[in-house]
């Protein structure tokens, strides 16, 4: 059986898996790899290559590492000469132009860790966490100009552990793209890819994360939606708020047993509690802005002031 061409088009460690299946994949040719340049990265700000190059080099295939792909001219005329079945993207980091996106027999093709049209965009893990979803899944896509919006080829759905972060979520749905990739794989091979349109009535947005939406406002929201945030933007961005005035971010909470006003704050026999709409929660693991993190028994006691829990430094 003649082997599919491919080109695979991704950045950070998330990439890793899949581009590993294609690289080895008994009825794949993977031709080329391309990634974003060179960044500089830890304490000594050297440069360092993006996870997906790493990987390229160890296992001897070329690559192009370039900051915008569409302005690649000589290199869009080799990939067109690499007489490509598919192109296969996965946190790229880059829009697709016209001439890219029409790319191989096939085009290309985008996996999504979501149920698509669900939680279209950058931060679909954290979004289906912060909501409250008890589920979500990988999508693959035949990509279009518009974002996340092509016609799907494959999904699963993968179940939502009830205390899951989102460093664990994204680390097992970053092996469940892989998967979604050989299952894709053999639907081509088998004759049985199927294209169906996204209902664009069913749309939502998962925009990329900012360090402003850490902010826990206890007074405005459910305990509920207080563990969904904290576990959602674990492990970055973080959740915080601000006690007598100084940065605290809030690393493990759980649900409490006392009854306080949303947004007041006590030391209840040890334990850091906050009242929020519903009920109140025990902030266990925090940080104090320059201090190491720790439990709040360590904290309440080298606390000599009252305890002031606010969503604004004051």
């Amino acid at each position: 059986m003649k082997k599919l061409r491919v080109a695979f088009c991704g950045t950070p460690d998330f990439s890793v898996p899949t581009l590993d299946l294609l690289a080895h994949h008994p009825h794949i040719e993977l031709v080329k790899v391309i990634s974003m340049p060179d960044r500089p990265a830890g304490r000594g700000m050297e440069l360092k290559s993006p996870e997906v190059i790493e990987f390229a080099r160890l296992n001897k295939i070329p690559f192009l590492q370039t900051e915008n792909i569409n302005k690649e001219p000589e290199f869009l005329k080799e990939l067109k000469d690499l007489d490509l079945d598919f192109v296969v993207v996965l946190a790229f980091a880059q829009f697709l132009g016209s001439e890219m996106l029409n790319m191989g027999k096939m085009g290309c093709f985008n996996i999504h860790t979501s149920v698509l049209p669900k939680y279209r965009g950058a931060a679909p893990i954290q979004y289906a966490l912060w909501n409250g979803d008890s589920e979500t899944g990988v999508s693959i896509q035949k990509m279009v100009k518009k974002m996340d919006a092509g016609d799907l080829v494959h999904f699963h759905t993968v179940k939502i552990a009830p205390t899951e972060t989102g460093g664990q979520l994204y680390t097992r749905l970053k092996f469940q793209a892989a998967l979604a990739m050989n299952d894709f794989i053999t639907k081509i091979l088998n004759n049985e890819v199927v294209y169906t349109p996204q209902d664009e009535s069913q749309v939502s947005f998962a925009p990329t994360l900012k360090k402003e939406d850490g902010l826990l406002n206890f007074k405005e929201k459910t305990v509920a939606q207080i563990l969904n945030l904290i576990r959602a933007l674990d492990p970055w961005p973080g959740t915080y708020c601000f006690l007598n005035g100084k940065r605290m971010k809030v690393l493990e909470a759980e649900k409490y047993h006392a009854k306080l006003s949303p947004g007041k704050a006590q030391n209840d026999l040890g334990s850091l509690v906050v009242g929020c709409l519903d009920g109140s929660l025990r902030l266990t693991q925090i940080q104090l802005e320059g201090k190491k993190a720790c439990s709040d028994r360590e904290l309440l006691n080298g606390l000599k002031s009252e305890i002031i829990l606010t969503s604004a430094k004051e």
